[in-house]
């Protein structure tokens, strides 16, 4: 027992030596983080330079994504989320369900799925992730309302993919009758419980710090909320991906200003900031430790008309569905359009709920090799190209007002 733990130890203290290594290394080579991460996971499992990691659904569901989750909503500005409401939410609903339609049919009628596990695999790809993308964008200074679409349709669209997935998932397993009126109750009272739990204990947490001023306990309970949440949204049956982010946008714009001093603000801030970074490159390096590539090959195919579905059915989302979102005082442009297609990567909760699937699940293994492949390949082919292509849609960086920034600083 003890000399597993001591291996296990070891391995994460490698790990992590990956990971700096690599962070030191994008520093002169122009490629974002989290891909130049999973590049090297990709070398580090095909030469089998360390012992094979697992990644169970556990460790990603339970461990990473509440970190993850509560993390980018905390740094969420209430303001600009109620000025992009419209745009987000129907991204984050309507989107999510017209790719799953779109992913599920075009997987049935040309993968030849059975069509109840079509529209599992729909909207188990359907959730995007685009760490990399937001990233670049905020080193190329790329405008922060198109930043905040993007950011803010990924993490909210986590939570209606994740609930779709399971709706789906639990008729398809039982073989039920699809009700439409009986499917939609279950989506909308998974949805609404998960926020209004999150938002609760936002609330509880946020009327605590008021009571005392300590970075190290104000950590302590952000970090409680953040998997608290999680855990009973889990319990009561309801959203716990919603759950995190309702309570984070809470506590990051209402406890972080209402009950902190700056200098406790500031130790939240830099805790979660380095708990992101970490997070986020464990997960990266995992999901190229985990690609098979004589799996690849089998299954490539499959994974070949899986990424014609997932751009297929980004089209509507990325050009119609801003059309009607869009107004005279808040436009989408043409270009940003663009980069909203080709922008919407796929992740660690895409490959998280492939690794949940039920081990009696309809051909399981093709499932995981072909969301890992479709992962894959928005992860690198997709976000190395997203910079060329802001430069040849000649999106330019967004103007600096020095002032206000100073004004901004001194006001906080």
């Amino acid at each position: 027992m003890e000399t597993h733990s001591t291996f296990q130890v070891g391995l994460l203290v490698v790990l992590l030596l990956v990971a700096s290594a690599v962070a030191i290394a994008v520093k002169w080579v122009r490629v974002p983080y989290s891909i130049a991460l999973v590049i090297v996971g990709l070398a580090m499992g095909l030469w089998h330079i360390i012992p094979a990691v697992e990644m169970t659904p556990e460790l990603i569901l339970l461990v990473f994504l509440p970190a993850l989750l509560f993390e980018a909503s905390w740094n969420l500005h209430l303001d600009e989320l109620k000025r992009n409401w419209l745009s987000i939410s129907v991204l984050a609903t309507a989107g999510v369900l017209i790719s799953t339609l779109i992913v599920g049919s075009i997987m049935h009628y040309w993968g030849g799925m059975a069509i109840g596990c079509a529209f599992v695999f729909g909207a188990m790809i359907s959730a995007t992730d685009p760490i990399s993308v937001l990233a670049l964008f905020r080193t190329l200074g790329i405008d922060k309302r198109l930043t905040m679409i993007l950011e803010g349709e990924s993490i909210f669209n986590d939570g209606t993919a994740a609930v779709f997935f399971k709706v789906i998932l639990a008729i398809t397993m039982t073989q039920q009758v699809f009700d439409p009126g009986s499917s939609l109750l279950r989506v909308v009272f998974e949805i609404c419980g998960g926020v209004a739990i999150g938002a609760a204990l936002g609330f509880a947490a946020s009327t605590v710090t008021r009571l005392f001023d300590d970075h190290l306990l104000e950590i302590t309970l952000t970090a409680t909320l953040a998997y608290g949440s999680f855990l009973l949204a889990e319990q009561c049956h309801v959203s716990p991906v919603l759950s995190v982010v309702a309570a984070g946008i809470v506590m990051g714009n209402y406890g972080a200003t209402e009950g902190m001093s700056t200098n406790t603000r500031f130790a939240v801030n830099s805790f979660w900031e380095y708990a992101a970074f970490l997070v986020n490159s464990l997960v990266f390096l995992l999901i190229g430790m985990q690609v098979k590539f004589n799996l690849l090959v089998e299954y490539g195919g499959m994974i070949g008309i899986a990424i014609v579905a997932i751009l297929v059915a980004r089209i509507p989302v990325a050009y119609l569905i801003t059309q009607f979102c869009a107004s005279k005082n808040l436009p989408i442009p043409l270009n940003w359009r663009h980069l909203l297609f080709w922008g919407a990567l796929r992740g660690s909760l895409c490959m998280a709920l492939a690794l949940s699937l039920p081990i009696n699940f309809p051909n399981r293994e093709q499932f995981i090799i072909t969301a890992f492949g479709v992962v894959l390949f928005t992860l690198i082919v997709q976000g190395l190209t997203i910079e060329p292509l802001v430069k040849l849609l000649k999106i330019h960086p967004e103007p600096v007002i020095v002032e206000d920034e100073a004004l901004a600083t001194i006001s906080s």
